[in-house]
């Protein structure tokens, strides 16, 4: 599904990712662990194609993603990969049903059939009820649940998670940390998430353990 081959990344003088090689498998649940500065931001930045290796490759069934135009990158994003992020990132001004259409109306998709699909998602995660509320009446929690209907909006094959449980208390993390499996079991999405949460990190498939730029 996703392979890393020999990824080298520095800012400046400091080189943040020392040929970090690694393979995920379609349908897999990775958690990416390590103290602060290991690196794992960076590389789940450059698999999500957000910023780019210094070198090396990420290959996405067979698609080298490094060698792609800036154009062409945008758009495989836009189609493959979601992501959800620690602090949601929800746009202020529109409801949790506009901010899950978005990435679909980016793709130029009718707005009718984009609606449709993102109500259904957020059924799915028991937020009907809350689809026209602006995210300052939403919960942290429901926020983040939304930033998740978001991510699969699209239909990615890979979710890539940053710290996603990280503002969360202990019942909505608990939540949340469900969901990732839940959605495994019913789309067959990849994830791929950078934690400091043993409680999500054990519960993983598999743990990466990253130390100074690399994999150990």
């Amino acid at each position: 599904m996703i392979e890393i081959k020999d990824i080298y990344k520095s800012f400046g003088s400091l080189q943040v990712l020392k040929g970090v090689s690694t393979t995920i498998d379609k349908g897999e649940i990775v958690s990416i662990v390590g103290a602060s500065g290991a690196g794992k931001t960076t590389l789940l930045q450059i698999v999500g194609t957000l910023d780019k290796p210094d070198s090396g490759q990420i290959l996405y069934d067979d698609v080298d993603v490094t060698a792609l135009s800036e154009k062409e990158v945008s758009l495989f994003r836009n189609k493959n990969i979601g992501f959800v992020f620690q602090f949601h990132q929800l746009l202020p001004e529109f409801s949790a049903l506009e901010n899950v259409m978005i990435p679909a109306l980016i793709a130029k998709e009718k707005q009718s059939e984009v609606e449709k699909r993102a109500k259904k998602i957020l059924s799915f995660l028991g937020l009907s009820d809350r689809e026209n509320h602006k995210p300052s009446q939403l919960s942290g929690g429901e926020k983040q649940r939304i930033a998740v209907a978001r991510a699969l909006i699209n239909h990615p094959a890979v979710i890539l998670a940053d710290e996603p449980s990280g503002s969360l208390d202990t019942q909505n993390k608990q939540e949340l940390h469900q969901l990732f499996f839940d959605l495994r079991n019913e789309f067959n999405q990849t994830f791929v998430i950078v934690t400091h949460d043993e409680s999500l990190s054990e519960s993983t498939d598999r743990v990466i353990h990253m130390k100074d730029g690399v994999i150990l």
